[in-house]
């Protein structure tokens, strides 16, 4: 029987933060989208408005069942998404270099999205029934270390060197709420310190050092791997204080701002919007971030808790490491910005967020 309790307590505000930065997205997707040449592209726009509605339906179904299903449902979720990864490794398609989408007739699924969320329930429900007050130690993090490390690997052989880092902060950052111990911290940092030389000649590939060389030092290659950043930092700084108004960005327009709907959408809308509409996204992403950790600070309940800060870092790594990325604070990778960048899977990805948000804001009160 439905508790008319949840209909009282459903998150308004959560559902209007969203709706705000699902239009700027779509208000931004169109001129990104317009400035393309041939209707591909433009149907592209068409595309997230479909992908958006799906999304509704999927933040739905995300807060209509109590979330204290999802610790239930905790291990098959993950492994489920575990194997997808694995069915992109054979039978994955192609693109941009990387294989990282799964193909079912007109519709492309990439499970990385998918395997954020998974990797953050299944780390909810095991420092929820294996809670240490005193804090967590080495061997407690033994398990928590192989359920990161199985899809990181995964996601690394894609090669999707962005999105596994994405995995992993998000993973570190539930780590950390839940608290470990300082010797294991320091161990922990120490040890990461001493591998970063042996990373950096024999895991990353070629393209990928040099990326961070480009990074460091953007002018070296103006006209290579420098061009994406130098053409970004060119878009933003040219909107200046008001921006040149929508659809006038001429970095975008001329197609001189490349993955301009994708990856370097937050280049087109400071074009376009200038410092006071790039601000302004800025302050809703730090709204929303702050909305999931009052939800999180607010359930009496440790999974739901964990659950929430779980997928607020999920939002927050994605939308910063985005940002950091086109403005030349970060190497350029593959992550979208979240709700505004192009891509069904995000889209599902960050709207299932919102409604597991909305199922714990729901159902806190049931814990006071």
């Amino acid at each position: 029987m439905f508790d008319r309790r949840l209909a009282y307590h459903f998150d308004w505000g959560l559902l209007i933060l969203t709706i705000f930065l699902g239009c700027a997205g779509l208000i931004t997707l169109h001129s990104a989208v317009s400035a393309g040449s041939g209707d591909a592209q433009k149907s592209l726009y068409i595309k997230q408005w479909i992908w958006f509605g799906a999304g509704i339906i999927v933040m739905v179904a995300s807060f209509a069942a109590d979330y204290k299903n999802l610790k239930r449902w905790a291990k098959p979720i993950y492994g489920f998404c575990v194997g997808l990864l694995v069915c992109v490794m054979l039978f994955g398609r192609y693109a941009g270099g990387s294989k990282r989408w799964l193909t079912f007739g007109p519709v492309s699924l990439q499970p990385s999205e998918l395997m954020k969320i998974a990797v953050v329930i299944i780390l909810a429900k095991y420092y929820s029934d294996n809670a240490k007050p005193e804090g967590m130690t080495l061997k407690d993090l033994i398990i928590p270390f192989i359920l990161t490390l199985i899809p990181f690997g995964l996601i690394v052989k894609q090669p999707d060197l962005g999105t596994a880092m994405t995995v992993f902060l998000i993973a570190a950052s539930v780590t950390l709420f839940v608290k470990i111990r300082w010797r294991t911290f320091l161990g922990l940092t120490g040890t990461a310190l001493v591998l970063m030389a042996p990373v950096w000649l024999f895991a990353l590939k070629e393209y990928q050092r040099q990326r961070i060389l480009t990074f460091l030092d953007p002018d070296r290659d103006p006209l290579g791997a420098g061009y994406h950043i130098i053409q970004s930092k060119i878009a933003i700084g040219s909107g200046m204080m008001y921006g040149k108004g929508w659809m006038q960005g001429s970095q975008n327009a001329l197609s001189f701002l490349p993955e301009h709907h994708t990856d370097f959408i937050f280049s087109v809308l400071a074009e376009e919007w200038g410092f006071v509409g790039s601000a302004s996204l800025v302050v809703l992403f730090l709204i929303l971030i702050i909305y999931g950790l009052n939800i999180a600070y607010g359930c009496k309940e440790p999974f739901g808790t964990i659950l929430s800060v779980g997928v607020t870092g999920i939002i927050f790594w994605q939308s910063f490491i985005n940002m950091g990325m086109v403005m030349g604070l970060m190497p350029v990778v593959g992550v979208p910005l979240p709700f505004i960048s192009y891509g069904g899977s995000s889209v599902m990805s960050m709207m299932c967020c919102i409604g597991i948000l909305m199922n714990v804001s729901m159902r806190r009160f049931m814990f006071e």
